[in-house]
């Protein structure tokens, strides 16, 4: 396949990179700054602005699918309109594209127990509050979009660099809970999120809905 990928040198981004590379796929990695990104045959580089929409439509034409792996920055004072503004801007170049297939990597803040979202908790920390609930209000956006079929993915709520678990093949799935372990944790390494994303290209398992993953 030919997949978009929408801020693929970030820390999400780079992980899915990799393994839809180990997939034998080719790759239009799409960020500000792609001289990050290890030349190879399979890769197209596209050093483009997530907010410079028609310049992101025409990367994105003639791809089997988009991936968002967009992220505002969490030490931004500007996050809550960054989101909103730059994944509106994804999602029109999407559409004006002609691709048919959108995966959005969204956060575990809006996955919901006992019907509230995470984001609304009091134990939700304060620093990311911004970013979360922002990602929030745009799924409710998304979720107003007909014109392709898209999917909203929440990571575990213990996703970070600070997971060390490394790549091994083994998640579950869920749709608009957090999947707990054994232990009551909710927890994902990137490399197996990365995983969770190429198998959901290949399997075509969810459609126009929020899904989530953990061990």
């Amino acid at each position: 396949m030919k997949i978009a990928l929408v801020g693929a040198t970030g820390f999400v981004g780079k992980a899915i990179l990799n393994e839809l590379l180990t997939r034998g796929n080719e790759v239009i990695a799409i960020a500000r700054n792609v001289d990050k990104i290890e030349d190879n045959e399979k890769i197209i580089k596209k050093a483009i602005d997530v907010f410079e929409t028609e310049k992101l439509t025409e990367a994105l034409k003639g791809a089997d699918a988009v991936i968002s792996a967009y992220n505002g920055g969490w030490t931004n004072p500007n996050i809550y309109d960054d989101i909103i503004n730059g994944s509106t801007s994804i999602q029109e170049a999407v559409k004006a594209s002609g691709v048919k297939r959108y995966i959005y990597i969204g956060g575990a803040g809006t996955l919901q127990i006992e019907g509230n979202q995470l984001v609304d908790g009091p134990e939700f920390p304060k620093e990311y509050y911004s970013g979360a609930s922002a990602v929030r209000n745009y799924f409710n956006t998304l979720k107003q979009e007909t014109e392709f079929d898209w999917v909203f993915f929440s990571p575990a709520i213990e996703m970070h660099q600070g997971i060390t678990t490394g790549r091994t093949g083994k998640y579950r799935l869920g749709k608009t809970s957090p999947v707990f372990n054994e232990e009551g944790r909710s927890i994902l390494s990137v490399e197996d999120l990365a995983i969770v994303i190429a198998d959901e290209l290949e399997n075509n398992t969810h459609h126009q809905e929020q899904f989530t993953a953990a061990y």
